[in-house]
């Protein structure tokens, strides 16, 4: 049994203050009985600026001196996916808990090792697919399995942006995937069977800017998945479409987030020359109260530490994440052949 932690201070150590970080910071501050003792990161002129900004935490270059810190409960990582498995192993056994930024590590072999030691060591594992958080993501899932959205048909994602590439050499697919392929799996709560994926790098040429992946899962729903790096605009766009109605997700949306369409194509049945029929209803836009994902996130987190329960997004979601972007990897070396996922 994980040791109950409710009513105590819960003290925490931050691993990596570059892009993701301080946005960790900010919400993990901002939870009452939660405190952030330790702050590493190898940048010095980072560590610097720190220093005049957060004087009461203890800053250092050498992360290895929060994991020897006993009076750290947790650690929370947000280096580069290079660098998780090798972190968190070490956290692990070390005897804190440990929230890792996506993806959980960089092949399934060493997601798995993950989940047997922390098993081992009774610790809370969790990894950052912060979409599963957000009130719109949860919403769409709710209207999916109410069944009044019929049968999912199919899954249409955009996630692109100018920028930015890695600085451990990792592609569009490691960076931007996990967002896409841990909302899907959150709706359809199955794994695809197979995958397939091309893409370029036309920035550099042995880093893929550029990809495109399309999952097929075993009721016979296919999702596909556009990732850039190089595009001019920012976009965040997902539609789903169900044989009853069809949904809208614009996640860059400020009000209406969500659009139902109650819109349809099927079969007329008395028809001998295969006439399809359309519905076209009408289009709404459902409220759904906004909270920032991430501090939702922070907060199951530091909940599932001091109610020892399993996180929404464990390590098992980690793996399965994982897997089906290994499959990606392997279908885009192989130039888009079909890969079973098993």
């Amino acid at each position: 049994m994980i040791e109950k932690n409710r009513g105590k201070t819960l003290r925490l150590g931050l691993i990596g203050f570059g892009y993701w970080g301080p946005n960790l910071f900010r919400n993990f501050s901002n939870l009452h009985g939660v405190q952030i003792l330790r702050i590493a990161d190898q940048n010095e002129i980072q560590l610097k600026a720190l220093r005049h900004s957060y004087p009461n935490v203890d800053l250092s270059a050498d992360y290895r001196k929060l994991l020897a810190d006993d009076n750290i409960d947790a650690i929370v990582l947000a280096t580069p996916v290079s660098t998780h498995f090798v972190m968190a192993k070490q956290a692990l056994s070390a005897g804190k808990h440990v929230f890792v930024e996506k993806p959980l590590a960089t092949s399934s072999r060493h997601c798995q090792a993950l989940i047997r030691i922390a098993k081992k060591s009774n610790k809370i594992l969790m990894v950052g697919h912060t979409f599963e958080y957000h009130p719109a993501v949860r919403k769409i899932g709710e209207l999916i399995k109410s069944g009044s959205f019929g049968k999912l048909r199919y899954i249409d994602a955009v996630r692109v942006n100018l920028g930015r590439y890695q600085s451990d050499g990792k592609n569009v697919l490691w960076d931007l995937a996990p967002h896409d392929l841990s909302i899907i799996l959150h709706w359809t709560g199955k794994m695809p069977t197979e995958v397939s994926a091309r893409g370029k790098g036309f920035v550099k040429s042995s880093v893929e800017d550029v990809v495109f992946i399309t999952l097929e899962f075993p009721d016979g729903a296919l999702a596909h998945i556009h990732l850039s790096w190089l595009a001019p605009a920012k976009l965040r766009k997902m539609t789903i479409v169900g044989s009853k109605k069809m949904i809208l997700y614009d996640d860059l949306e400020n009000f209406e987030k969500i659009k139902i369409a109650d819109r349809s194509a099927h079969l007329d049945p008395g028809s001998q020359r295969a006439r399809v029929n359309y519905r076209l209803g009408d289009i709404v836009s459902p409220y759904v109260e906004y909270k920032e994902p991430l501090a939702l996130e922070c907060a199951h987190f530091v909940e599932c530490i001091r109610d020892c329960r399993q996180p929404l997004t464990d390590a098992a979601n980690g793996l399965r994440v994982v897997k089906i972007i290994e499959a990606a990897s392997l279908s885009l070396k192989q130039n888009g052949r079909t890969v079973h996922i098993t």
